[in-house]
Formats: C-alpha cells, structure tokens, sequence
C-alpha cells in the first residue's frame, strides 16, 4: 500500500486528467463515432494488444500449457522501486484459454510463502505439472526455492522447508521433463549449470553440473568475451524439447540483453548455436526473458518490454507473438510488436460466466481481491474500459448481467462492439450497494448483435471511484450447442461453461457446469450483498436500459494513443486493495 493513497470507504478527489485524452477533440469523436456505428456487422478491428497485461507490471514470462489453459507464471515490478534496483517481492498467475484475452489469478505466492527467504528478491520464476502437482521454482534470496500446489492457481506452500540450491548465481530456474520421465532444472547468470530432478521434483541426484559456454555452442559476445562470460550467454534460460531436438533460449550480453538460441540432439548437450531470435531496440527493458510453447497447433513466444506508462528497466511487462518454426526446427527472427497475437485460438462465448478481470487491454482498471471468491475488477473510474477480443454472440443474446459493487455513487457500464466509441449494444446502471464488496447484480437489455466482435465495456459516472465489477454475461437467444442456454435461472454458471463451450472461470482449470461463481459449479455467496445465485429481475430498479448507439465523451482508441506516443498517457499508481465495507 502507498502510505499517500486515500482510503477506500472515501473515494478521493478526481485525479488529473490524463495529458492523451486532452488531446482528442470533439470533431475526432464524432467522427470515430460514426464509423463505429458501421461496424456492426463487419469482423472485429484488430487492436494493439502487447503488453498483455496492463494494470500491473510483470516481468519473466513462464508459460505452462495444462489441458485446454495456458498458465502465464510471472514475476512482478513493484510500483515504487527501492535503491534504484529490481524491487520484487511476489509472483502473479494469469491464464488464458484462447492467447488473446487473459485472467488475473493475483499473486498465489510470494517470498513470505517460504520461511527462510527475505524480502525484494522474488526473481524469474517457473511452473510445471507432474502428476497431478503444480510447481513453481522460483529464485529467492540468492537460492531457488520449489513451491507445490494442486492446481496452477495455488495456493503453493514450500515443498521441503529449505532451499533447493544455494548460491547467489542461481537463479532463472526452467525445468523440463523428458519424455523418459527425466525431469532436467538448468539455471544460472552469468554461467550456465543445471541438476537431473528426481521423480519428487523436490531434490535432485548426481550433483550441480556445469554447461561448458563456448560461442561454438552459445555464440559470441556482443563487446567480445570476459574472464566469467566467455560467450553470449548472460541469463534466463527456458530449455525445452520439440519433436527430436532440444532448444535453449536465452538472453545474450552484452547489455541490453538480447534472445539468441541453442539446440542439441540430447538434454543436456553438446549445444549448436543457431543465432539470435529477438533484438533490442526501443521499448525494450535492458533485461529480457524468453518462454515458449505450442498451445491449440501454433507456436508462441514469451518476452518482456518496457513499454507501459511508468515502465522502465525495473519495471517490465510480458507480451507474446505468434511464429512459425521453419522445417529444419529453426526458430525465425522474431520482432516486437504492438499488435502481439492477433488471431484467438478460439472464441470466447459470452453466454457463461466471464470474469471481470478477463481481458485483451484494460485503461486504468486495477484488480484485487474479491470476497466472493477469485478476483474482481476494481478502481473504477469515469472513462475507464476494458476490451475482450473475439467475443462470438452467435446468433444473437436477449439482456446482460453483471455482479457488482459500490462504496460510491455508483455509475454505468456500457457495453460496445469493435471499438471504445463503437456501437452501443446496451448501458446498465450500477447504484450504490453499501460496500465496495457488497456484491448485487445489475441487468439491462442488448439491441441485436450476432457473430464474433471485440466486446469494450466502458465505465461511465462521476468523481470518484465508481464500482467494482466481479463477473458478467450475457443471455443468448437461442440455446446453446449442447442443450444449454436460453433463460437460465440458476444465475452465472462457473468455470468451464456450458455444453462444453468455453468460458472464463475464476477457481482453476477444468470443466464444470452449474449456478453461481463458486469452484466446479456450486453456488457461492457473497459476503454483504445478494446470493451469487439469486437472479436480480429484469428491469429491476437498479437497472436502467438504453440501445441508443450515441458517442462517448473523453476517450479515444489505443490507435491515436500510439500515434501520440505512449509516453502522453500518464498512469495512476496503483491504490491500495479496497477493505469490505
């Protein structure tokens, strides 16, 4: 918490107003309005969308594809940096079911998960899956420590009470297993080692083994090579094997790090290298971190930048790109872009439960805690939005449903397609509930709207912060492949869907169908508002309905943000998470 920040029972006054949305005039408005308005039935626009996540700053990204999810293990940035050095002190989870929209799970574990460490060295993490059990080893302390859990979200506990390896060089842990069941840990800056996991993956056998760095097997330095960095390998390695070959990725030095990679027809070697995949060049961070993985038949490719409002070298942000290995396995050169992945690997259905921290881009949302179980969209202020790509409504849906809160005067969630000033499908009014987790739901009717687009929710009111907003769908016309669908009386199924069909869920990975937000489809209440599993009425006095498709004021798309440069949209520091009232 920053000591200056109000609390939240007391919303404070409006902060000033960001320098970007000054520049925007009422005559580009209009216009961007009126092409909006022809884009009702046209395919949705794609937008910049890198960094992937935009209220928190991260860093080190470590994919872990699990079924049908792919959970982004990350470290993360403080706000405020401390002795002008990385200031790090948790991890986050984020998880996406589609590579273009992706959930805040928070932060299920930090340096105080493990007894022994210390604060502000919570380094490069790593997760993997064996047997059921999640593992997360992560760099604290100047040791590695291994947490497990049994689920991706956690909550992880320290697997044996102790450091795992010790040495103030250890660090960047990525763990690989093998199709034999030999599971290999590599790690290492500025030299390259690593130990043969046992089937525990909580101890190792045959000791710590050193890679020899040669620019033969890890390409030469940039600035020539040193007594301790012979070769270009500096840090971060993320080693992995696909088909018969075994890859090393890797930031190279001098600094500013690049990404270069290695391959090798066995795990632990003799590596061939076969040159750099990503440069740098501006926008990056000095530093850079790789991960990698296959996910629904493309390939994808994890890095960090510096490229949010506020970012700098010690505070990063993960973006991703698709690419394509060439037929001898080799990796391309791969630039960074804003775009980042453009196509979903599948759409999202509205129709069940979607979080409300699920997003492609969010401006000026936070995320935080919610007492109804998962994490909730909070801080809400006049003008801000979240986008969700690739949205399909299929044939169409009757009214929209949202669980809300509000400590304040409350205010309007508008609900558009293809852009922030796009086609109004609806707006519904939120009025106050009494606490900023006193959770009620809100409903309002939707005009026609069919097929895939890009879904912007768009918060309107006064001063202040306005509400929270903890999950939302909508009620489709027709009822779902599968046999499900049409009025649902038993309020917002969970995680998992309906039918099968995918949906956005706040309690772990796997299918489950049934009534309210809580884990495998059981209702869950909230804590000082309505049931989760109670409908609110359509109609009811807390909602007032509108399909008028008239223009918003005071916001404009990412694109004219990137025209102007990032550097004119000036962030909020992020508030204090806000107590039950």
């Amino acid at each position: 918490m920053i000591a200056s920040e109000p609390a939240r029972g007391v919303p404070p006054a409006r902060p000033p107003r960001r320098r970007w949305r000054a520049l925007v005039g009422p005559s580009f408005r209009a216009v961007a309005g009126a092409v909006g308005l022809a884009l009702l039935l046209t395919p949705a626009r794609a937008r910049a969308d890198n960094p992937i996540v935009q209220h928190v700053y991260t860093a080190d990204p470590a994919p872990m594809v699990h079924g049908d999810t792919v959970y982004l293990c990350a470290s993360h940035d403080e706000d405020e940096t401390l002795n002008g050095f990385f200031t790090m002190n948790d991890w986050f989870v984020f998880s996406s079911k589609d590579m273009v929209n992706w959930t805040d799970h928070g932060t299920p574990l930090s340096w105080e998960t493990f007894s022994w460490a210390s604060a502000n060295k919570s380094w490069a993490p790593h997760c993997v899956e064996r047997d059921g059990k999640f593992y997360f080893y992560v760099p604290v302390s100047d040791k590695i420590g291994v947490a497990v859990a049994d689920s991706p979200l956690g909550p992880f506990t320290d697997a044996i009470g102790a450091p795992l390896l010790t040495n103030y060089q250890y660090i960047d842990p990525t763990v690989f297993i093998d199709d034999d069941g030999q599971a290999y840990l590599y790690f290492g800056n500025p030299k390259l080692w690593y130990v043969k996991l046992n089937e525990d993956m909580i101890s190792f056998s045959g000791g710590v083994q050193e890679v020899p760095l040669t620019p033969e097997s890890f390409g030469p330095r940039r600035g020539g090579p040193t007594a301790d960095r012979p070769a270009a390998y500096e840090e971060g390695p993320w080693f992995y094997r696909r088909d018969d070959l075994y890859y090393l990725v890797y930031p190279t030095g001098a600094l500013p790090e690049h990404i270069a990679y290695s391959t090798s027809p066995g795990p632990t070697g003799p590596w061939t290298y076969r040159g750099e995949i990503m440069n740098s060049v501006s926008g990056h961070a000095f530093t850079n971190h790789p991960g990698v993985i296959d996910f629904q038949g493309r390939s994808y490719f994890f890095y960090h930048t510096q490229e949010l409002p506020g970012g700098s070298g010690y505070k990063r942000s993960v973006a991703v790109e698709e690419f394509t290995y060439g037929a001898d396995g080799s990796i391309p050169t791969i630039s960074k872009t804003s775009a980042g992945v453009t196509e979903s690997v599948a759409p999202l259905i509205p129709y069940v439960r979607v979080e409300g921290e699920t997003m492609a881009w969010g401006q000026g949302v936070e995320v935080e805690d919610s007492s109804a179980g998962g994490r909730a969209l909070s801080h809400i202020e006049d003008g801000d939005f979240i986008k969700v790509r690739s949205v399909d409504f299929l044939t169409g849906a009757l009214w929209f449903e949202a669980s809300v809160a509000s400590a304040g005067a409350g205010g309007t969630i508008e609900l558009r397609v293809d852009a922030v000033d796009g086609p109004l499908l609806g707006a519904c009014e939120v009025s106050p509930t009494g606490g900023w987790q006193s959770w009620t739901k809100v409903t309002c009717d939707v005009s026609e709207v069919s097929g895939v687009h890009d879904l912007y929710l768009v918060f309107t009111g006064g001063d202040g912060y306005l509400f929270n907003l903890d999950w939302y769908r909508f009620e489709p016309k027709e009822p779902l492949p599968g046999g499900s669908g049409g009025a649902n009386a038993g309020g917002a199924p969970a995680a998992g869907g309906l039918g099968g069909m995918t949906g956005s869920g706040a309690d772990g990975p796997g299918e489950a169908t049934g009534a309210g937000p809580g884990s495998g489809g059981a209702a869950a209440p909230s804590t000082g508002g309505v049931a989760a599993d109670e409908v609110a009425p359509a109609n009811d006095a807390g909602c007032a309905c509108t399909t008028s498709a008239g223009l918003r004021r005071g916001d404009a798309p990412w694109a004219l943000l990137a025209a102007v440069g990032i550097g004119a949209w000036r962030t909020r520091r992020r508030r204090a998470a806000s107590p039950a009232v």
